[in-house]
């Protein structure tokens, strides 16, 4: 590995994360919080729990921004295989498109990644702080992710809390305190964005829609010319298909149903 490669973007970011994980630990353990009261009382449970905890979230965390979040095979495919996918599954409406980057042909809900320079299945978004894509192969562990940070994150806020004694003098309170506070507000702030974060994606993960097409919809051509979300099937299937990958199928399958659905109930408003 060429030494430049240690000081790419990617593994600064995971490098940085992976710091102030334990760095926070390190400061929960040190102050006078609950941790350090039930190790005195010899009650390990609860402080190796939280440690166990923590690791999980690393590893989870580690696992979601390495690995391939569903990218685009970039081996053309032969012409036969291109031409039964188009006219088999495929409506005529929404033909197949060429991306002009990579040069490969879009599934449906592909989108090209311009940090990661591929295009990504059913693309949701590019997160900066797993500097990785979010597609159809890691988002649902991505949103397993942000579950147990925010367990993670909400059990240290109250050990943060449970440190800061207020009865000392201001002087005295701030030596002492200081670092667990800084850490109490750096919880907070983390612990509202994951909130943020978690629920977005679990009111998407319900309606079948990704991060970009939720924000784009009026540029996407498949979005556009549909007056509902041809990818929602109810709550249950939806849930189902995205965390169990069941019932299979391909997003143009279900598109084209959604569109006879579609027509049938013009047809009877008729």
């Amino acid at each position: 590995m060429a030494p430049w490669a240690l000081l790419s973007p990617g593994v600064l970011v995971r490098t940085g994360h992976t710091v102030l994980t334990w760095g926070i630990t390190l400061v929960l353990f040190l102050h006078d919080t609950a941790l350090r009261q039930w190790e005195e009382q010899g009650e390990l449970f609860l402080p190796l729990t939280f440690l166990l905890l923590v690791l999980a979230s690393l590893l989870l965390y580690l696992a979601v921004s390495l690995m391939d979040p569903g990218y685009v095979n970039v081996q053309p495919q032969p012409q036969e295989e291109i031409k039964e996918e188009q006219t088999a599954m495929v409506p005529q409406a929404i033909p197949l498109r060429h991306c002009r980057h990579c040069l490969v042909l879009q599934p449906l809900r592909a989108r090209h990644c311009r940090e990661c320079r591929r295009c990504v299945r059913r693309f949701d978004h590019h997160c900066p702080w797993m500097e990785n894509c979010v597609g159809e192969r890691n988002h649902p562990l991505f949103v397993a992710y942000l579950a147990l940070q925010l367990v993670v994150l909400l059990w240290g806020l109250y050990l943060a809390w449970s440190g800061l004694h207020f009865s000392q003098p201001w002087g005295l309170w701030l030596r002492s305190s200081g670092l667990l506070f800084a850490t109490f507000l750096l919880l907070s702030l983390f612990s509202l964005a994951a909130s943020l974060l978690l629920a977005s994606h679990l009111y998407l993960v319900a309606s079948n829609t990704t991060t970009w097409e939720f924000i784009s919809s009026h540029r996407i051509a498949y979005l556009r010319q549909r007056s509902s979300n041809p990818f929602d099937r109810g709550l249950t299937r939806n849930l189902t298909h995205f965390f169990c990958g069941w019932p299979s199928g391909s997003w143009e399958t279900l598109w084209a149903e959604g569109e006879d659905e579609e027509e049938e109930g013009r047809s009877q408003a008729v």
